[in-house]
């Protein structure tokens, strides 16, 4: 870490922009300020780390370190800092300047944009003369009685006069360039208007942006274009079989692409760069895997690799179409990292990069022109990764730990893909160079592809309506029931340690939120307002059934840990002193609380903490987990690892010498959110079974596998146990369903010029 020394420490009057501070009394003077403003003293330490470097990008470990020595402190103390900092220079200024005088560096840090001068002490007090002169004039006093010298008025004069020149300079330059972009955009069609050309009738909805080629009740998914963008082959999914079919992007029926056998379930079609073969993989009994091959015509395929026991298969082509490109693989033929598969002698050849020890890479893709490698890191918490062809410089394109929900490649330099935000998938596309994220405005999609030629991009999309079921697990367990029934996605219910209370996240409401209510009084359901929580994470109740543990984000969108009184309404933040929060459950002993966090070196563990000391105390960690649980009955702590399925057990301590492994295969790693543990210690397992799209498996505890539903799927970010184990409190498919979408491959958003884009926040939007 770089250390840069004060040039001036015995400065007292910092010049920057057009303020003045005053570091003896933490004042600062502008020629807009009313009243004379004080920062604090950590705000004060954050300027001059700043203005040390004017110019220069700060890291929030260098600001950490510079201004909070030897202390733990969280993101949030330092964005408090920067935003005292953004607020007291914006109204010194006056607001007569539209240049921020700190820039944020997304995941870096920070810079002081604004000119500084480190001034003489000598001149101190014209800078508080003239405070004094504007505190005069806003309060109406006498001006005379102020002793202003007529230099520093004229001073003020021309200072002003060339704010106004800039802002005129601004102005014109925004003007011209919106001209340029508005002419450049094209006429809308007039049958994607509402109205009539008079606005006084409606003619229809506006059209969306794509259309949809399939539209039944199976699910049609993993769709793959061919080069040209005319066709389209995709897996059809109904019960008990998985086909592939193949299709036009118009409006012509589909036809079987290839046989399956009854026993086997084909499933990720690929095509290939030079239209003639489409790759795929064939599932079938007892685990057996192939990736097989087959002419875009039809006939016999033929196999290129077995994949027997793999878990989260992935592979794609290479630009030459010699070779397929498959990511991390488990079961009989497991690989660690990115790997390719030559076609015509069957040679594996392992790429060389770095990766962690417990780092699984996933959906690796070639770049259109063949230079890059993009891939998925740990799709349970996923980002998106590129890297050279062959391995080098490997460097991560987000930072998010989202839900990935599939990607392709728009261009060589831009990628679109799909995430999971809060009850729905959405598309984005991401610029690669300039890291710039943008939402492509359509909702409920996943899993695009994009045609080499042509200009099409294809995706599935998904609608499904989940609702609340109490499932009985045991002859005693009762008749299965609908719970809080509604017309929205309703997911992750948690049934509270009484038995009595079920706290779970829905959209019901028109937006994502945590919801409360008691089991036998309906009327008692209530929503949690101000909070939205995560949907990929699940709460936790406290062992006396009165709070929550959340991971969420409050109304300004801050992330972390939120302890709630679900029954008052009420919440707050924890502090909790980690990088990054990603779930939270109450200890074993009173006043510790077990958090799983992604580190500075992106490695994700499972902390102990003691809460009742400020700051928390770290008592203990685990690397490697993904989620974990409390069972209390066994006196334990359950959780699942990023390397590999299976669960796993710790004492409550996390003594490493506790570690046991209770089952080495599930939960899967695409999975590790379908288990629970009850009141005494059953351990159920939600996975799809033969047969069976919902199934409970015990993992302990009495009991055996049962099949809760055979039609509808289970949601799989969630599910809880009845304290005695009698019953499975499960979200349950409603309403399910996926087509295949087709839309125009989206034009080239426009890219920052000159610092324009900067005033013009819609410029950000994509122009098609």
């Amino acid at each position: 870490m770089q250390t840069v020394e004060n040039p001036k420490p015995e400065v007292d009057r910092l010049t920057i922009g057009a303020c003045v501070v005053l570091l003896s009394s933490r004042e600062v003077h502008g020629p807009g300020a009313r009243n004379v403003r004080r920062l604090t003293p950590k705000s004060v330490g954050v300027l001059l780390a700043l203005a040390r470097r004017a110019g220069q990008v700060v890291t929030r470990d260098e600001l950490f370190a510079d201004v909070w020595p030897d202390t733990m402190p969280t993101n949030d103390v330092l964005t408090q800092a920067v935003t005292q900092l953004r607020k007291v220079f914006a109204a010194a200024d006056g607001g007569d300047s539209n240049t921020p005088y700190i820039e944020t560096i997304a995941k870096t840090g920070y810079r002081l944009l604004a000119p500084v001068v480190w001034d003489d002490a000598d001149n101190t007090s014209a800078a508080a003369e003239e405070g004094e002169m504007d505190a005069a004039i806003a309060s109406g006093n006498d001006v005379a009685s102020v002793d202003v010298t007529k230099p520093a008025r004229e001073q003020r004069r021309k200072l002003r006069r060339q704010v106004l020149l800039a802002i005129g300079v601004v102005l014109l330059v925004s003007t011209v360039v919106m001209a340029w972009l508005l002419w450049g955009r094209a006429s809308p069609d007039a049958a994607t208007d509402e109205v009539d050309a008079s606005g006084t009738r409606v003619v229809g909805s506006p059209e969306r942006p794509y259309r949809l080629i399939t539209s039944n009740a199976a699910f049609e998914t993993n769709p793959t274009l061919s080069p040209d963008g005319s066709l389209v082959v995709f897996a059809r999914e109904t019960e008990g079989s998985s086909t592939l079919w193949i299709q036009s992007t118009g409006s012509t029926p589909p036809v079987a692409l290839v046989a399956t056998p009854a026993d086997a379930f084909d499933r990720f079609p690929l095509w290939s760069p030079d239209g003639r073969q489409i790759a795929f993989a064939r599932f079938g009994p007892h685990g057996s895997c192939e990736v097989l091959l087959v002419s875009a015509t039809g006939g016999d395929a033929r196999r290129a690799t077995r994949c027997d026991g793999t878990d989260m298969l992935t592979f794609s082509w290479s630009p030459d179409g010699r070779s397929l490109l498959f990511g991390s693989m488990t079961g009989a033929y497991a690989s660690r990292g990115i790997r390719t598969l030559e076609l015509s002698s069957g040679r594996w050849s392992s790429l060389s990069y770095a990766m962690g020890s417990d780092d699984f890479d996933y959906a690796p893709q070639y770049s259109p022109d063949g230079s890059k490698i993009g891939f998925v890191r740990n799709p349970q918490v996923g980002d998106l990764w590129v890297m050279d062809a062959n391995g080098g410089n490997a460097e991560r394109l987000t930072n998010d730990a989202a839900e990935i929900r599939g990607w392709s490649w728009l261009y060589s330099d831009e990628i679109v893909f799909g995430r999971r935000v809060d009850s729905e998938s959405r598309l984005y596309r991401l610029d690669v160079a300039t890291r710039t994220l943008r939402d492509m405005g359509i909702d409920d999609a996943r899993n695009p592809t994009v045609s080499r030629h042509g200009g099409n991009l294809a995706f599935m999309r998904d609608r499904p309506q989940y609702g609340l079921f109490r499932v009985p697990l045991t002859e005693a367990g009762g008749k299965r029931e609908r719970l809080f029934a509604s017309s929205g996605r309703d997911s992750q219910p948690m049934v509270s340690p009484d038995g009595a209370q079920l706290a779970f996240t829905s959209n019901r409401s028109g937006t994502y939120a945590l919801w409360w209510g008691r089991l036998t009084e309906p009327d008692s359901l209530r929503v949690v307002d101000g909070l939205r929580p995560e949907a990929r994470q699940p709460m936790d109740w406290s062992e006396d059934a009165r709070s929550l543990l959340v991971s969420g984000r409050d109304a300004d969108g801050l992330p972390g840990i939120y302890e709630v009184v679900p029954e008052d309404g009420r919440w707050k933040k924890l502090d909790v002193p980690v990088r990054e929060t990603l779930q939270a459950i109450y200890g074993m002993t009173p006043g510790t609380v077990l958090v799983v966090e992604r580190g500075d070196d992106e490695r994700m563990s499972l902390v102990l903490f003691d809460r009742t000391q400020t700051p928390w105390k770290r008592l203990s960690s685990l690397e490697g987990v993904s989620q974990a649980r409390l069972d209390r009955a066994g006196k334990r702590v359950l959780f699942t690892r990023l390397a590999s399925g299976g669960l796993w057990q710790v004492g409550p301590d996390l003594a490493p010498d506790s570690i046991q492994s209770l089952n080495a295969e599930v939960p899967t790693r695409w999975r590790y959110r379908t288990w629970a543990v009850a009141g005494n210690g059953l351990i159920g397992y939600m996975n799809i079974g033969s047969g069976c799209a919902t199934q409970f498996n015990v993992i302990a505890g009495e009991g055996g596998s049962r099949c809760l539903d055979a039609d509808q799927f289970s949601s799989g970010n969630g599910m809880s146990l009845a304290p005695d184990g009698s019953a499975a409190f499960i979200a349950l498919g409603v309403a399910e369903g996926a087509d295949i979408g087709v839309m125009r491959v989206p034009k080239r958003a426009p890219r920052r010029m000159l610092g324009v884009a900067k005033w013009l926040p819609w410029l950000e939007k994509p122009l098609s």
